[in-house]
């Protein structure tokens, strides 16, 4: 299973060259990452709420071809590796051409510990939120 998050590259994002700057794309990871959660049928908030944050542990960018100014993209988000307290991404970004076909950008990986959030040591997401953990494990 996979969340699908639809962006267009604003101008903001852009570099001299026209072409989105390569530190967006940890940008656009985390617009994956808040969708795929979202799927579970909770938010970031409420995790925080539930006292579980998911500090960045490792971050890998790969790229193929430049993202321009009003590229349509489309970022898909999901889970490789759940521990009780750490969790893995993948993404890949790609741009929807003219004729819905899609042109791989790039594609990268986070790793985020499970952490309490009051001293930041490791918690378990299997104890803290049981149902977020089960369901995303049944996705592996």
């Amino acid at each position: 299973m996979h969340s699908k998050s639809y962006l267009t590259v604003r101008y903001a994002e852009t570099d001299r060259m026209g072409i989105a700057h390569h530190s967006n794309y940890p940008v656009w990871y985390e617009v994956g990452r808040t969708d795929y959660i979202k799927l579970f049928g909770t938010t970031y908030s409420e995790m925080e709420e539930a006292g579980v944050l998911m500090p960045l542990i490792n971050l890998s960018c790969s790229f193929k071809y430049p993202a321009r100014y009003e590229d349509k993209i489309i970022i898909r988000t999901w889970v490789i590796g759940l521990r009780a307290a750490q969790m893995e991404f993948t993404y890949t970004v790609k741009k929807i051409n003219d004729d819905g076909t899609e042109t791989e950008l790039g594609y990268g990986t986070t790793e985020h510990g499970i952490v309490d959030s009051k001293t930041f040591k490791p918690c378990n997401l299997r104890k803290r939120m049981p149902k977020l953990y089960e369901q995303i494990k049944a996705t592996l």
